[in-house]
């Protein structure tokens, strides 16, 4: 059998055990921790939200998503991981419900990858021509195959607490050890710039609404206000107000539709004192206004 049907079988195995889970629902949680599965039988609008530092393989299909003003495409031949929390706009461009989009998504924790680091003396030599936290990599027989076992387990629940965190430090140690792994590395390597803007952006998560001086931030992550922002642009594409805009903006889109939130009710929430202000920067941002928008849904 010659490497390229070998890859294939692969690569069917793996669409295989995505469509088996997802028959019949879009997105279907796992009972294992940070893995969910994903099926879209055509093409999606580009749709605003926060993906968590994630692993993002494709079964079957092609996605896109664009960071700022960068746009990532990845297929079934490659993945995109973002070793940080980031706003972006996503849209699934391949898709039919003969060959329908198959995707997998694995949270990343980088405080296990910080962990995995110490345990299998994992060195960090800082690159600084390549500092941006989400990059397109080549998927490899490796990580197939552990993603392959991973989901496998889902045929036998009673295994998946034994071995399912097994497999996932597989999977974390062959992303750390790619061409693309110095990035989760600078993320992950406690006492480094990266490591801080993390801890950054889980303030900025968690007091989106609340206004803030930037200068104060990076006090409080021990840099200077200079240092701070050139890494938090570096690494996110966007200086720290711009993710607070993003999260913001994505907030309220959220209320809009899943709640009975009015506009005005909405801007408040997440933070905003002018409603025209809201109104114009949302239509910036999601290219309507929020009324022509929420009237869509």
């Amino acid at each position: 059998m010659s490497y390229t049907t070998t890859t294939q079988n692969r690569e069917r195995r793996l669409s295989q055990l995505v469509n088996q889970w997802t028959e019949g629902t879009n997105k279907f949680e796992t009972p294992i921790a940070g893995l969910t599965l994903h099926r879209w039988d055509s093409p999606t609008p580009p749709t605003s939200y926060i993906l968590d530092a994630s692993l993002c393989m494709i079964a079957q299909g092609k996605k896109q998503v664009i960071l700022g003003e960068e746009t990532y495409t990845y297929d079934a031949h490659h993945f995109l991981f973002t070793a940080i929390d980031l706003p972006i706009i996503s849209q699934i461009i391949e898709a039919t419900p003969d060959q329908p989009y198959l995707g997998v998504i694995l949270k990343l924790d980088p405080y296990l990858l910080a962990q995995l680091m110490l345990e299998a003396h994992i060195s960090f030599q800082t690159n600084d021509n390549d500092r941006k936290g989400v990059a397109i990599g080549e998927v490899t027989t490796e990580i197939n195959n552990a993603f392959i076992r991973l989901l496998d387990l889902l045929a036998s629940p009673d295994d998946i607490p034994i071995l399912s965190p097994l497999i996932l430090k597989e999977i974390l140690y062959r992303l750390m050890m790619s061409p693309q792994g110095h990035r989760l590395k600078r993320i992950a390597a406690t006492g480094t710039a990266g490591h801080r803007i993390v801890k950054a952006i889980d303030w900025l998560k968690n007091n989106f609404a609340k206004p803030f001086q930037v200068e104060e931030l990076a006090t409080k992550m021990g840099m200077s206000a200079s240092s701070f922002h050139q890494h938090f642009k570096d690494i996110t594409s966007m200086s720290p107000l711009q993710y607070q805009k993003r999260i913001r903006l994505t907030e309220a889109r959220r209320l809009l539709i899943t709640t009975n939130s009015d506009i005005s009710t909405a801007s408040i929430q997440v933070g905003y004192e002018s409603l025209s202000q809201f109104s114009r920067e949302y239509k910036r941002f999601f290219g309507t206004p929020p009324s022509e928008d929420l009237k869509s849904f």
